[in-house]
């Protein structure tokens, strides 16, 4: 448990500065960060829209690691859900486009690298569910 909470965290503190990157002053970081210039209202709207589903993510893991239980359940399948889309939407790129700067690279490695650690979290937690579950309960012979 102690490793998918730190898991989770982990996650939303390195997605915190990417999502901001999107929406806080978006054609003064972009340009710098990732050669992009979204210099358009709508464009820069699109942005802003990506970072609130990321902070709204990034919420939902926190609220995972911080509550536990079957919320920490439904944040691990959230963070590993959203690293496998960002994997696969980069892994179209790279067949349609070609490849990507180095950095856009080490971002799909690191997607990747999050997305198999949140698989064996899952499985972590749910192999200790399903261990708490069998155990006896015992009631001390008090009426239940």
């Amino acid at each position: 448990m102690k490793f998918s909470r730190f898991y989770l965290i982990f996650s939303a503190v390195g997605l915190l500065p990417i999502a901001l990157s999107y929406g806080v002053d978006t054609n003064r970081i972009l340009p710098k960060l990732l050669q992009i210039h979204p210099v358009e209202g709508g464009v820069i709207h699109i942005f802003r829209a990506i970072m609130g589903l990321y902070l709204a993510t990034i919420v939902l893991w926190l609220l995972g690691a911080i509550r536990g239980g079957g919320l920490m359940r439904t944040a691990l399948i959230g963070e590993i859900v959203f690293m496998v889309g960002l994997v696969a939407g980069r892994i179209l790129d790279l067949l349609v486009a070609g490849w990507p700067s180095p950095m856009l690279m080490a971002y799909a490695v690191a997607e990747l690298v999050l997305a198999a650690c949140g698989i064996f979290c899952l499985k972590q937690f749910d192999s200790q569910a399903a261990f708490t579950e069998t155990l006896p309960i015992s009631n001390s012979g008090r009426a239940v």
